[in-house]
This record gives C-alpha cells, sequence and structure tokens, in this order.
C-alpha cells in the first residue's frame, strides 16, 4: 500500500469520532465567517459561494462523512445565526453542499494529493447535480442556474483557493 493511500484512509474520519465532530465544528466555523465577510459586498455571496468553500476543504481532506456534517450544518447555522441563506433556500444549499461533501470526499480517497484537475471534476459534479436538483426542487430554471450566472468567481475561489488549501493542510500536517 503507497504512503498516500495510507494518508488517505488514515484521515477518513467516521461520525462517532470525536475528532470527526472537532474538525467538523472548525470547518463549519469557516463557512460561518467567509460568508459574512463575503457579504459585506453586494450579492457577494451569489457571486463567491462562500458557504462551500470549507465544505470542499474539509470533505476532500478528512472524507465524506466530516464533509456532510459540515455541509448540512453549515447553511442551517448561518440562516439559524445571520438569516442567510434564508430559510426558503437552505434546502437547495443543503443538498448542494451535501453533493459537494460527496463528490470532494470521493475524490480525496481516490487522489488523496489534491490536483487542479481533480477540483475542477469536483465542483462541475456537484454544481449541475446541484443545478438539477434545484430545478426539480423550485421549478424555476433560472433560479437553478444562478450559480453558473453569477458564481463563476466563486466556482474559481473553490478550485484554486481550494488547492491552496489543501496543499497548506498537507504541509502543516507533515506530509
Amino acid at each position: 500500500m503507497s504512503t498516500s493511500t495510507a494518508t488517505a484512509r488514515a484521515l477518513a474520519l467516521g461520525f462517532t469520532t470525536p475528532r470527526t465532530w472537532l474538525i467538523a465544528a472548525t470547518f463549519i466555523a469557516g463557512n460561518i465567517i467567509l460568508p459574512q465577510l463575503c457579504h459585506l459586498m453586494p450579492q457577494g455571496g451569489l457571486i463567491w459561494l462562500p458557504i462551500y468553500f470549507f465544505t470542499l476543504v474539509g470533505a476532500c481532506r478528512y472524507g465524506w462523512k466530516a464533509g456532510i456534517i459540515i455541509a448540512l450544518a453549515s447553511p442551517l447555522v448561518n440562516s439559524l445565526l445571520f438569516g442567510m441563506p434564508a430559510p426558503g433556500a437552505v434546502a437547495a444549499i443543503s443538498l448542494k453542499s451535501a453533493l459537494l461533501a460527496v463528490a470532494a470526499g470521493y475524490a480525496g480517497t481516490v487522489r488523496p494529493k489534491a490536483s487542479i484537475l481533480a477540483l475542477i471534476a469536483v465542483v462541475l459534479a456537484y454544481q449541475t447535480a446541484g443545478c438539477a436538483a434545484e430545478w426539480l426542487m423550485s421549478g424555476s430554471l433560472t433560479s437553478a442556474v444562478q450559480d453558473f450566472r453569477l458564481g463563476i468567481p466563486g466556482m474559481f475561489l473553490q478550485i484554486f483557493g481550494g488547492f491552496a488549501t489543501l496543499r497548506c493542510l498537507r504541509h502543516i500536517q507533515g506530509e
């Protein structure tokens, strides 16, 4: 077994370990702080898609289970504390976040060392599936494709910022 495969398996956390919940809480905090900063600019949330950033990083690094916790808690906590996302949007954003957690968790297992191409595939996969699901949920194609219309900078942030953050985490953790 290669070192990177062992590392990927070691970082895939389970639902019952306290470490999973501690790591998830850290990434949830990031998913609370980053959206607040982005919302300082008009349409910042729609442009930068900040609520997905730490879900991507957490799931890639620590597996889909930690990612699901981050994905489901982040929109709910943000909505309860700050009213953003609006309560009517929480379900769609939670679904997209969960799709992201699964895709990123899979990518992190298959390719433990983050690559730009893997992150592009993850972002396109969750956005495409999420767009289709949101269209089914809302009945509005315009609303469903909003991330593709306004959120291109946010997708680039997820890909390139996520890549840089994952590399930093690997470096900090001595890999």
